[in-house]
């Protein structure tokens, strides 16, 4: 197995989603640990979250399991159902096909840093489970377009 030079890796912190909803993810960065080793079964993001920061909207994955290990720090996993603090050494899961809106959020005074791991499907649909947010992201053949929740896509 090669070692992954971490160190050098590109950091994004551009969220995929569009305007006026973008501005949600401010102080949130990713490197893409998975691609970095090659991986195409399953995806690996490592993620640092400021403080007042939030990883996504609210969404739940009609195909893609989700899990979450919290390395450092704290942050709040806000679902649809309430609200569970989670600490370093802490993991969350989400079923795919499971309608219950997750999104983290640090509301700590120092980063919360932690392993998103999920799975790689070609397609998908990401449901937002805010009303006010009007929005789904669908990937087709893996790559991700934002619609409104009436499928008018955004960008035209």
């Amino acid at each position: 197995m090669p070692k992954i030079d971490f160190a050098n890796a590109p950091v994004r912190t551009a969220c995929a989603y569009p305007e006026p909803y973008a501005d949600h993810c401010r102080g949130r960065s990713k490197i893409a640990v998975g691609d970095l080793g090659g991986l195409d079964q399953f995806g690996v993001n490592y993620t640092r979250l400021a403080p007042g920061a939030a990883s996504a909207h609210k969404h739940w994955h009609a195909k893609e399991d989700e899990l979450i290990y919290l390395i450092e720090g704290e942050a709040v996993l806000v679902e649809d159902d309430g609200e569970t603090i989670l600490r370093a050494g802490d993991f969350a899961s989400f079923k795919a096909g499971v309608a219950n809106g997750h999104m983290m959020v640090n509301r700590s005074h120092r980063d919360a840093v932690f392993l998103e791991v999920g799975t790689r499907s070609l397609d998908d649909v990401s449901t937002y489970t805010d009303p006010s947010v009007d929005m789904k992201m669908v990937k087709n053949g893996g790559a991700w377009r934002a619609y409104r929740k009436n499928d008018v896509p955004y960008g035209g």
